[in-house]
């Protein structure tokens, strides 16, 4: 009997008119797609009758940047869209299978809310959360939350890797067969299965239990996005699933080799984690059709749109430089994305872009792998990074909505299936069955929560 052949795994991640930064303006998108809950729930069912692995959803608590004249030529995501758990709470209820992952930072709240809210999730869901876990790298976003900068790199890292370690043991505040609510006898709860965390760390103090009963999942299936060493090392740590961008195979090799071996040297298995970097796919029937479709998108970004993208993402101002000659030398290190920084300071050396041409490079896919071409093209080169430790799957990044995704569906996963490279139907029900990860146990050590407490087996008074 031979084993099934290994599959990649797809995610569809859904900025609200796409991820092109002119995308609002083709004609074929959806505007208004951020306050548009008919937009998302047609596009998460689309997605979900595709046999998607799960929905991404990003976010960020405040309007990036202070050029508010390009922030009004820019799309909704900055500005316009709904909070991400309210969202998928919403998407929850019109979907049956598909996974539901919504970014929320470490900087920016407290771990008890969090982690309650994701197991109310996964309680709604039925199994089909996941935590897309940020440190953050908006100066705005601290001034929203009483700071006035930015918290230093390595702290920010450090808060989430305690934040992530007090979530995870309050998930584990209850054994899974706690709750008994059983009618006759009157134990609603069996108080010899509930757990106090009793955390104090440099950032949180936690007592615990967690109010709600533990998830389908156990956690919420934990994704991660940074990859500046110490992303990697959180990841390999923790992550379950870690999104990601390389342009080239050699560097996601790098990458993929990297993280799974912190992941082994934390004593997890190289399965036990996935990464799936983003791809920016513009496809059609023939190349000329697929460039005909990227230029039309292209030509429709302003100037000051491009630089105020690639200005945040380098994180410093270029408004003085000549557009057409080159970024300048030594460029400081950023206290805000390493690792994008760094990502297409290697892109614009090695292709050799003028600072403007590199703007509307990161415009169209904010720094991730861009491929345009036919459904056998895209797929040829997704095969190959899946194939050669490049990647265990991609977060798929239409270039508008909903037209681009429903270009991928109807043209590019039929090419994946005919390779048996994609599923054809869902095997199990909750994301981490469609992931191939294991449920975790309960592993974290707690008090009792009937340590200390008064016990009392008389039932009250009337009122």
């Amino acid at each position: 009997m031979t084993s099934q052949r290994r599959q990649m795994a797809l995610g569809a991640f859904l900025y609200p008119t796409g991820h092109h930064a002119a995308a609002w303006r083709h004609p074929a998108a959806q505007a208004d797609a951020g306050v548009n809950f008919r937009h998302y729930a047609q596009i998460a069912q689309a997605a979900e009758a595709a046999k998607f692995d799960m929905l991404f959803l990003a976010d960020s608590a405040g309007a990036r940047g202070e050029d508010w004249g390009a922030l009004a030529r820019f799309s909704t995501h900055y500005v316009a869209q709904f909070e991400p758990l309210t969202l998928l709470s919403a998407l929850a209820a019109v979907t049956e299978r598909i996974g539901l992952v919504a970014t929320a930072s470490t900087t920016y709240n407290e771990p008890y809310v969090l982690a309650r809210k994701f197991a109310s999730i996964d309680h709604i869901s039925g199994g089909r959360a996941a935590w897309n876990l940020v440190t953050s790298a908006n100066e705005a976003e601290a001034q929203n939350f009483g700071r006035d900068r930015l918290l230093d790199h390595d702290e920010r890292y450090r808060r989430a890797t305690e934040f992530l370690a007090v979530a995870q043991g309050l998930w584990d505040s209850w054994e899974d067969d706690a709750f008994i609510r059983d009618k006759e006898s009157g134990v609603f709860f069996d108080p010899e299965k509930a757990y106090r965390l009793d955390h104090r760390g440099e950032f949180f103090g936690v007592r615990g239990p967690l109010n709600i009963p533990r998830s389908p999942q156990g956690w919420p299936v934990l994704v991660q996005a940074g990859s500046s060493d110490a992303g990697k090392e959180l990841a390999g740590a923790s992550a379950e699933v870690v999104f990601t961008a390389q342009q080239t195979l050699p560097l996601a090799q790098a990458f993929y080799r990297d993280v799974k071996a912190r992941a082994v040297a934390h004593g997890r298995s190289p399965d036990d984690v996935k990464i799936m970097p983003g791809i920016f796919p513009v496809v059609g029937r023939t190349e000329a059709e697929a460039r005909a479709k990227f230029d039309e998108l292209q030509n429709l970004i302003h100037p000051d749109v491009a630089l105020s993208i690639l200005e945040h993402r380098l994180g410093i101002p270029l408004r003085h430089l000549s557009f057409d000659g080159p970024l300048p030398k030594d460029i400081p290190l950023t206290n805000a994305a390493q690792s994008r920084q760094a990502l297409l300071l290697e892109l614009a050396e090695r292709e050799g872009l003028s600072i403007l041409q590199l703007g509307l490079r990161v415009a169209g896919a904010r720094g991730h792998w861009q491929v345009v071409g036919t459904p056998e093209q895209i797929a040829d080169v997704m095969e190959e990074r899946f194939l050669n430790e490049g990647a265990d799957g991609f977060n798929v990044m239409p270039p508008y909505l909903p037209g681009g995704l429903i270009d991928f569906i109807e043209l590019v996963i039929p090419e994946l299936r005919r390779r048996g490279l994609f599923r054809t139907e869902y095997e199990g029900r909750t994301l981490r069955e469609h992931l191939g990860l294991k449920r975790p146990g309960r592993h974290h050590k707690h008090h009792r929560a009937t340590e200390g407490a008064t016990h009392s087996d008389a039932a009250p008074a009337a009122a």
